[in-house]
């Protein structure tokens, strides 16, 4: 028996069999038709934006800001001619053979000259503080440090423990700012915590040292009142910790939450000189948008002697927080009791009246059947009831006039196929969620299946 090219691709079931006297393809005939475009080829990894040319241009770049960028970053000045150019050479002892010339203003005819051999020296050069700089003048963005003081490891290296914490520490105070930016609250629970998530999708990361020292990058355009906000707030914590210090009175707290302080930010501050001898936090502003009104220079510093004042207020936050009234619209996930007939509780997926995307509810029985048969069908419901700061703001109490909400057919749709696509949980669930399910109790009788004798169940 003859057999084809092993590289001959395999016919469908479908394909009459070659005659016999038909000559094989030659092993080097394409495998695509001939008129097929070809795919493009994947570029090779070195031809990546890394080795490209500066994104920003000469004729973009502000003198006096790539001057006070360069100084921020540890570049030193060393001569120049007065009042034409300076000459800046970059930080520790290998800076001795780069240069850059830049020019004091655009008065000069050779100032984006000498601006172009600047940026292409800062894209050579492998100085960290060069990216960093070239970084700031392409995203114009606030600079957010935190610094700890933790002993290091051997030789000079910091344990891994350190650098997940630093980081862990950074990102919770730049959550609780963003909720700041949202709503002023004493707690924030799970309230406004997507819309927080989404406005840290712009800040970017900086630069890192061994769990000691951190940078974020907070572009101006969306994300300078996050940084404002997080500025303020840190002030006026450090000034109400001082207060109760002195005073013995935790009551400078409750003004510092107009300034954004929470007991999310407290926390954040916790969990950021638990461990170290102290903590460190300062925001340089983006020299081309200059200093935001009403904020100092400076930096925040924290120590461990704080920490009790700061575990006593987020405590004291936490409690003061009221509940709140709500009428919710939302769309039945789950339903779960323990008997047959009874009250239960459902479980909402909020579509609109609050800002958490899940709140559990305890159901009257009749109110239970109706939220199941809502389910059942594809309906949101509409509920009134106060959203209870304890737990989170997940949970809704004095549930009453449940019913559910007419939608046209097209939009029903579209809400079971959202449910049918969304995650079983979400992060801020809690444990109690086992056993959920759809019953057919929850229909009335007549909708049940087998009709009323599906009640008579022991």
């Amino acid at each position: 028996m003859t057999h084809g090219p092993l590289d001959e691709p395999h016919r469908p079931l479908d394909e009459p069999h070659r005659p016999l006297d038909e000559p094989h393809p030659p092993q080097d005939a394409p495998h695509r038709p001939p008129r097929e475009p070809l795919r493009p080829v994947r570029p090779h990894p070195g031809d990546g934006p890394w080795n490209a040319a500066p994104a920003t241009r000469p004729a973009d770049v502000d003198p006096a800001v790539l001057g006070a960028l360069l100084r921020r970053h540890g570049w030193q000045r060393r001569g120049g001619a007065a009042g034409r150019y300076g000459r800046w050479t970059p930080p520790g002892p290998g800076g001795a053979g780069t240069s850059l010339l830049v020019p004091v203003s655009r008065a000069f005819p050779d100032s984006d000259d000498l601006l172009g051999e600047a940026l292409d020296a800062l894209t050579r050069s492998g100085a960290p503080s060069a990216r960093e700089v070239l970084v700031a003048l392409a995203v114009p963005s606030d600079e957010i440090h935190w610094q700890r003081d933790v002993p290091s490891g051997p030789a000079g290296a910091a344990p891994w423990t350190a650098e997940e914490g630093l980081r862990a520490a950074a990102r919770q105070m730049l959550l609780a700012a963003a909720l700041a930016t949202r709503a002023r609250a004493g707690y924030h629970g799970a309230r406004h915590r997507r819309a927080a998530a989404a406005a840290l999708e712009h800040v970017l990361v900086g630069s890192a040292s061994g769990g000691a020292r951190l940078t974020a990058l907070a572009p101006v355009a969306p994300a300078r009142p996050l940084a404002v906000r997080l500025h303020q707030a840190l002030f006026a914590v450090r000034e109400a910790v001082d207060y109760r210090r002195a005073t013995g009175s935790l009551d400078a707290f409750d003004g510092a939450v107009q300034a954004g302080a929470s007991r999310e930010l407290t926390e954040a501050l916790v969990a950021l000189v638990r461990g170290a001898e102290g903590a460190r936090i300062a925001v340089d502003w983006a020299p081309a948008a200059g200093v935001p009104a009403h904020c100092a220079a400076g930096a925040v510093e924290f120590s461990p002697g704080d920490l009790p004042v700061l575990r006593e207020a987020g405590a004291r936050y936490l409690r003061a927080e009221p509940s709140v009234p709500v009428r919710i619209t939302g769309t039945v996930v789950r339903l779960r009791r323990a008997q047959p007939d009874g009250e239960g509780t459902a479980r909402l997926r909020v579509i609109s009246g609050a800002e958490v995307p899940y709140v559990r509810v305890a159901l009257a029985e009749e109110d239970y059947r109706t939220a199941g048969h809502a389910h059942l069908v594809g309906l949101p419901v509409r509920v009134l009831g106060r959203l209870e700061s304890r737990g989170g703001f997940r949970r809704l109490t004095g549930a009453c006039e449940l019913a559910p909400v007419p939608v046209d057919d097209e939009e029903r749709f579209r809400l079971m196929k959202a449910l049918q696509e969304a995650p079983a949980d979400d992060a801020d669930d809690t444990a109690d969620d086992v056993e959920d399910v759809v019953d057919p109790d929850a229909l009335p009788e007549a909708d049940r299946p087998g009709g009323p004798a599906g009640a008579d169940r022991d």
